[in-house]
């Protein structure tokens, strides 16, 4: 290793760690993505779900007023197929929403890319002041 100053030397480890952090954050990002669509998409389905809900407990209400009040079988049996039809396709709906929302997890690889960084730059730093500590010594015995 030619001898530099050391503020180049700092200066170069700097611009290392700008440039490894930059590459991190894309990383996350390309990781992030695909994971954020499908909980997007999960999250929509589960809003799906609630409509759907909502939708058939008032139709099912419905139902029952009309029972109430007519007691007449076709009119009333109508709606109850119409509720629980939707009842069906809300839980449906809401068993996939769910199941996709499960699924996002966090970004493993740049976790571990990360964390390897750090501990590189951590190894890097510690070597360059053991080298200007004994590039010291060596200048003070020399004198």
């Amino acid at each position: 290793m030619a001898e530099q100053p050391v503020g180049e030397i700092i200066r170069a480890i700097s611009d290392d760690v700008k440039e490894l952090v930059r590459d991190e954050v894309q990383l996350a990002k390309a990781e992030l993505v695909p994971a954020a669509k499908a909980g997007g998409i999960g999250a929509g389905l589960l809003a799906g779900a609630a409509f759907f809900g909502v939708s058939a407990v008032f139709i099912l209400y419905f139902c029952v007023v009309y029972v109430l009040v007519r007691l007449g079988l076709p009119e009333w049996a109508s709606f109850l197929i119409v509720g629980a039809a939707l009842l069906v396709l809300a839980a449906v709906l809401g068993a996939v929403g769910y199941t996709m929302i499960k699924k996002v997890k966090a970004p493993q690889r740049a976790i571990k890319q990360a964390k390897e960084t750090v501990d590189a730059v951590k190894a890097s730093a510690q070597q360059t002041l053991a080298t200007i500590k004994g590039s010291d010594v060596k200048k003070a015995i020399n004198r």
